[in-house]
């Protein structure tokens, strides 16, 4: 490890932190599978605790020897020399665009996507993500699932990146924490039945079952299926799904934000383990 006291905004290394786009950070060091960026003490010391590997630090000058500092140490370990920048407030505000959350960003390498064989191995309640594309949304539904019972969490290919700065943010670091990998838009449900799960589809319809369905609660291994924010789920994953599910709403309500929603799901459908 070795700290660099920047003082311009073009310094060699700092790009990855500034000017590249989320694609242009996926796509870096190819043949590799890309980085992403964690953004805070509390997320970093998640993420490094759960196993990812640190590619490059930025941080305020004054938290060097405050709440970065068991960080610096974690990354010191490191066998890799992690490059750490360093500058003020107010410059660092100036090259990311923003000021950051507690002063601190880590690029990592990105994992190894895991088969969906070995996310779903030993689990009894998945969510699948199915078109969800607000950053905020996909971190909220992370940190749901983390806090409810979810086993994994199984994201569609037309679905925003879980490792997107903003989804790790909201995420509070969950996304670290639950398992989870990609599946192909549309061509998921037949795959989990053959593994023994029920496929629950939340959505309004004539023959929607109430989310308390005495049933649909028994089902020993269920995977739950949240849409996209605006138009849900399509037609075909509705049709295709062993139960459509609705939540009761009061006040003429017809549906919640999906990160709520998904909330109210995870907890109403949570798995009675044997105890």
């Amino acid at each position: 490890m070795h700290i660099t006291e920047i003082t311009s905004l073009t310094h060699p290394g700092v790009e990855v932190f500034a000017t590249l786009t989320e694609a242009q950070l996926r796509n870096r060091l190819e043949p590799d599978l890309g980085i992403f960026i964690a953004e805070s003490p509390k997320v970093i010391r998640v993420a490094l605790d759960a196993g990812y590997r640190p590619q490059a630090l930025l941080c305020e000058s004054r938290h060097i020897h405050g709440d970065a500092a068991d960080i610096l140490q974690s990354i010191s370990a490191a066998p890799e020399d992690i490059p750490v920048f360093t500058g003020s407030r107010e410059l660092l505000a100036e090259l990311t665009g923003y000021t950051l959350t507690r002063g601190v960003l880590c690029a990592m390498h990105r994992p190894q996507p895991l088969p969906l064989e070995t996310v779903c191995k030993d689990a009894l309640r998945v969510v699948v993500i199915d078109g969800v594309v607000d950053t905020t949304n996909i971190g909220a539904i992370f940190r749901s699932a983390a806090a409810l019972g979810i086993d994994a969490v199984l994201v569609t290919t037309n679905s925003c990146d879980p490792l997107n700065r903003r989804a790790v943010r909201v995420s509070m670091g969950t996304v670290f924490l639950v398992p989870w990998t990609w599946v192909p838009a549309n061509d998921y449900q037949d795959t989990l039945r053959r593994m023994g799960f029920r496929t629950a589809a939340m959505a309004l319809s004539d023959n929607s079952v109430s989310i308390d369905d005495t049933t649909l609660m028994a089902e020993p291994r269920l995977a739950i299926i949240m849409g996209t924010e605006g138009d849900g789920l399509p037609a075909s994953t509705i049709v295709s799904a062993d139960y459509v599910v609705r939540i009761p709403m009061s006040h003429h309500v017809d549906s919640l934000n999906v990160a709520a929603a998904s909330a109210v799901a995870f907890w109403q459908l949570r798995a009675r383990r044997q105890t």
